[in-house]
């Protein structure tokens, strides 16, 4: 993340007591970009970056740049094509040591030239928060569309598109009838930091930490970089720190999911909060969610879902697709926790009355983590990359609940796992009888039993 002025952009680099600064992970995507930018040396490309708001999108793409000075960068703001050309123009002529006389007044005509130019050049050129053509010329992407395929096969540009407005990406380049369906040679989808990268952060920052402070800072940011760089920058370490942080006037934590999501749901978005809260108050079950709110829906949960990328259906292990029983999930983190308790006492922080949200909080937060407590370990086993298939397990009623099944279908093993915050609260024999009829569809399998423990973090 870059700081600067006490500031914050969407970045991996995390700053260290205000001095060093350090980009962490992202090696892999990295590599991906590097070998993008090899082959539009001899064939144009086009590459979809896709992420949350805050996820650091912008950042890995500055930094997968950072060495070469014709790179041009385009923020598409939501103001008028005449002046996004003008700001546009000013970075080619600058970066490419190039003129362009007179003035421009269209994107595809800047677009047009970039493509002739690059039949006898190579570079890379970056368009920030794509999906907002939208809002300044719909038109853009069909007039993009005619540009690309009249000259990629003698380009040699490196055409990034980013965006963070999930649904409005998925929508420009995944439904068939619009016209940049198909264009796309490469697809990044840049998600959150893991469990170790933000161990990591942790110890670089606050090598005292406890477990306690470790499992909080996952909980709180669910490994989002601008929420993990507003802690650091904050010295906001502890779980009692965090919390300050975020329960206080002006916090930008207060406000962050209706930020984040009031755009992607639009005029329905009273709709999707009342579902997602109820998600995060572990209502969730389909029938559950629709008999409190007294509608049906089906459709918000298959947008939820396949649109917005905001929650996954979570079944039993081995259980059919097809089947009924499914419970639905809050895939991020922060969100989660936003939904559970910011927007749930919403009259509180209105009222400005923090206080009491954090006694509410204080109250809830053994079991609310502890919930978090498993997609952690569920997330620190899958990063072992030693399992074929990992999921929970349930039975008619919410009876014999476990925790974490992990199956390694070549080795023939099978993992149970029961997750406490507290080692003495799990029974290894209650585990044991609960998988009885789950290994019965397993004839084979050596079976491992273990309980996990804040103390295994």
């Amino acid at each position: 993340m870059h700081y600067r002025n006490g500031g914050y952009s969407n970045a991996h680099c995390i700053t260290t007591n205000y001095k060093q600064m350090k980009f962490y992970d992202r090696e892999n995507e990295l590599q991906l970009l590097g070998l993008i930018k090899e082959r539009s040396a001899t064939k144009a490309q086009m590459t979809i970056v896709v992420g949350r708001r805050r996820i650091g999108k912008t950042s890995l793409l500055r930094k997968s740049v950072e060495n070469d000075a014709t790179a041009l960068y385009f923020f598409v703001n939501r103001k008028s094509e005449i002046l996004l050309c003008e700001e546009f123009k000013e970075e080619i002529e600058r970066k490419l040591a190039t003129r362009i006389f007179g003035s421009v007044t269209k994107f595809k005509d800047l677009f047009q030239f970039l493509m002739e130019l690059s039949e006898t050049r190579n570079f890379t050129l970056i368009i920030d928060e794509f999906q907002e053509f939208n809002f300044v010329n719909p038109s853009i992407y069909s007039e993009m569309q005619n540009i690309w395929d009249s000259y990629k096969e003698k380009s040699k540009i490196n055409l990034i598109l980013c965006g963070s407005i999930y649904s409005m990406m998925k929508k420009i380049f995944e439904n068939s009838k619009e016209p940049l369906f198909g264009r796309a040679t490469e697809r990044l989808n840049i998600k959150a930091f893991n469990v170790n990268t933000l161990k990591e952060i942790l110890t670089d920052n606050y090598p005292k930490f406890e477990v306690e402070d470790l499992l909080a800072f996952y909980a709180f940011t669910g490994g989002v970089a601008k929420y993990v760089e507003q802690l650091i920058d904050k010295e906001a370490f502890t779980l009692s720190a965090i919390l300050d942080e975020i329960l206080r006037e002006n916090s930008l934590f207060i406000d962050e999911g209706r930020n984040v999501l009031i755009e992607e749901f639009g005029k329905d978005y009273a709709t999707y909060f009342s579902i997602l809260s109820l998600i995060a108050l572990s209502k969730t079950s389909r029938p559950e969610i629709e008999s409190i709110l007294e509608i049906s829906i089906g459709g918000y949960l298959e947008r939820l879902e396949n649109d917005f990328n905001l929650i996954q259906k979570v079944r039993p292990i081995f259980s059919k697709s097809g089947g009924r029983n499914v419970k639905y999930a809050i895939v991020d983190n922060f969100l989660n926790f936003w939904f559970r308790f910011i927007y749930k006492n919403q009259s509180a922080v209105e009222i400005g009355n923090f206080k009491y949200l954090r006694t509410i909080i204080d109250r809830d937060y053994p079991t609310f983590s502890g919930k978090i407590l498993e997609r952690y370990f569920a997330m620190k086993l899958s990063a072992l990359q030693l399992y074929s298939a990992m999921g929970s397990y349930w039975e008619k009623g919410n009876q014999n609940e476990i925790d974490i099944v992990a199956v390694n279908e070549l080795e023939k093993t099978v993992l149970f796992a029961e997750v406490k915050r507290k080692s003495e609260n799990i029974s290894i024999p209650v585990l044991k009888q609960k998988s009885n009829n789950l290994q019965n569809q397993l004839p084979g399998y050596v079976a491992e039993f273990k309980g996990f423990s804040m103390e295994d973090m």
